[in-house]
């Protein structure tokens, strides 16, 4: 049985050790932050030990698993260090805040000959699998135009986490952090882009506690996709998707009926409504989970791979610089 080593307690920590209990073949072992209030609260809820001192994860032979929660900033210290120690790591997204650390951090992972999964969890929600899959059907026929929209109150988990959420050059602010969720799934449906215009707050608002962007993507495929996130949304995350083809609409939105429903309205016809459950009999995050543990497992490459994680980052660094800019960036 794998056994895997938590670097981080805070909330998405904590979010992840509660789902990894339910993944089949491993065992969550310790919990580790420098915090040691935060690693030994969270570590008595789950009945495991603790440990301030982080590193000594990486020196303990018994872990197979590192799952890397912490602030994008410190994502490439703690990967390389898991690589040098041949550990698998997972590591919550986005992969890096540049492309030269994320390079480094795939690179050390081949390298190191370690399995490496991002957690670009979307892919992993049911509703979003079931708009891909109604797409791959031809249920709307030739897709044209896609929306997304994924807006949320302005992140306020700890006085840390605001504090750096608020630091443009630490967390990339909404584009990167937010919308990078619902870029991996556009690739992952409609393939590569090949040129990105965006307009938003950037750094300019975040100081305030809030971000706003709206970015439009242009694939190589011809599908065309505006993508809006927002970090100023009163109560919680609100989602939305449509895909435009030239038979007829897929029509989601995370606040509508329950159980959550595909709406396609084909020309000519009645609209349909394809459901998936109100309450997923297991959790996105466990799926996930349990996709990057089969992997190493099955020796495979994860879905996403850590190639698709760096491809999304490039479009989200894409975006920032349109915003920053005002003009089209194409991608090499």
């Amino acid at each position: 049985m794998l056994k895997v080593g938590m670097i981080g307690a805070g909330c998405i920590g904590s979010l992840h050790s509660a789902n990894w209990q339910a993944v089949k073949g491993v065992k969550l072992a310790t919990i580790a932050d420098i915090n040691s209030d935060k690693a030994r609260t969270l570590a008595g809820k789950l009945g495991l030990r603790w440990t301030d001192d982080v590193n000594s994860v990486f020196r303990d032979k018994s872990i197979d698993i590192v799952d890397i929660c912490l602030p994008t900033v410190f994502h490439k210290e703690y990967v390389l260090k898991a690589a040098k120690n041949k550990k698998h790591v997972f590591c919550e997204k986005p992969i890096a805040r540049n492309m030269a650390d994320a390079r480094a951090m795939v690179d050390a992972c081949k390298k190191a000959d370690i399995k490496f999964m991002v957690g670009h969890v979307v892919r992993f929600f049911r509703e979003f699998i079931k708009i891909k899959e109604q797409i791959e059907s031809g249920a709307v026929g030739k897709v044209g135009v896609v929306r997304t929209s994924r807006c949320v109150g302005f992140p306020r988990f700890s006085p840390e986490s605001t504090a750096w959420y608020s630091d443009f050059e630490k967390s990339g602010g909404v584009v990167l952090d937010l919308l990078a969720h619902d870029f991996d799934w556009l690739r992952w449906c409609f393939g590569e882009v090949e040129r990105v215009y965006g307009r938003g707050l950037a750094h300019k608002a975040l100081k305030e506690h809030i971000d706003y962007a709206l970015v439009t993507l242009r694939f190589k495929s011809g599908v065309i996709a505006h993508a809006e996130g927002s970090w100023a949304e009163p109560g919680g995350l609100k989602t939305a998707v449509e895909v435009a083809g030239d038979k007829g609409l897929i029509d989601f939105k995370s606040d509508g009926a329950k159980p959550i429903h595909v709406s396609i309205k084909q020309i000519g016809s009645e609209s349909a409504a394809v459901e998936t459950p109100a309450a997923a009999l297991t959790s996105h995050f466990t799926l996930e989970l349990q996709e990057f543990a089969d992997s190493i497992i099955e020796n495979r490459l994860p879905t996403p791979s850590p190639e698709d994680s760096m491809k999304s980052l490039q479009v989200a660094l894409a975006a920032l610089e349109s915003v920053k800019t005002g003009k089209v960036v194409r991608l090499r």
